[in-house]
């Protein structure tokens, strides 16, 4: 049998926020829930990728949806810690699938996990590692320009919530 390991960089971006709980109500609305029994039913019924594709396109107005979400404050607050926290799965399977004809290790990073937090002087930070330097590490040029793509995605929807975007979001390449 055999192993293998890598190691890659990977860009944490942290942005401030005005608030967890405001942020939070602004990045939920921007990102809708996944609409898991539609998705169950186009699985049922057998849909054609296409129908997927459109479903997609309506559900996602900023091209993510929240897979899931961890109220990780009431959990923490048990063991004393005061931060508030909530953690996420963000990303759309449309893209995901992109990716995923290539290499399906992509999935380790497909949906993107994000936060909204508070740090030990009471301020509201939302963080995401960049897509980019997630899926570049596989070195395959089609999954690297959808990580790149995934960058841009990331980009707007920080400009929808009105919060500082992340230059690097705005610069990445994929390799040629």
């Amino acid at each position: 049998m055999a192993t293998s390991h890598e190691s890659y960089a990977v860009n944490r971006l942290n942005v401030e926020v005005s608030s967890v709980r405001e942020f939070q109500l602004l990045y939920e609305e921007a990102v809708p829930a996944n609409p898991l029994r539609d998705i169950v039913a186009l699985v049922q019924r057998g849909a054609n990728w296409g129908e997927v594709l459109d479903a997609h396109a309506e559900w996602a107005p900023h091209g993510f949806l929240i897979y899931f979400r961890n109220e990780v404050h009431p959990v923490m607050q048990l063991a004393g810690d005061q931060n508030d926290c909530i953690a996420y799965l963000m990303g759309n399977v449309t893209i995901a699938e992109r990716m995923f004809r290539h290499d399906p290790r992509a999935m380790l990073y497909a949906p993107l996990h994000t936060a909204i937090w508070e740090d030990a002087h009471g301020r509201a930070w939302f963080t995401a590692d960049q897509p980019s330097t997630q899926f570049g590490s596989f070195g395959i040029p089609a999954v690297s320009a959808v990580g790149v793509e995934l960058d841009r995605k990331l980009a707007a929807l920080l400009e929808v919530l009105r919060v500082e975007v992340p230059a690097v979001l705005l610069s990445s390449t994929a390799p040629s």
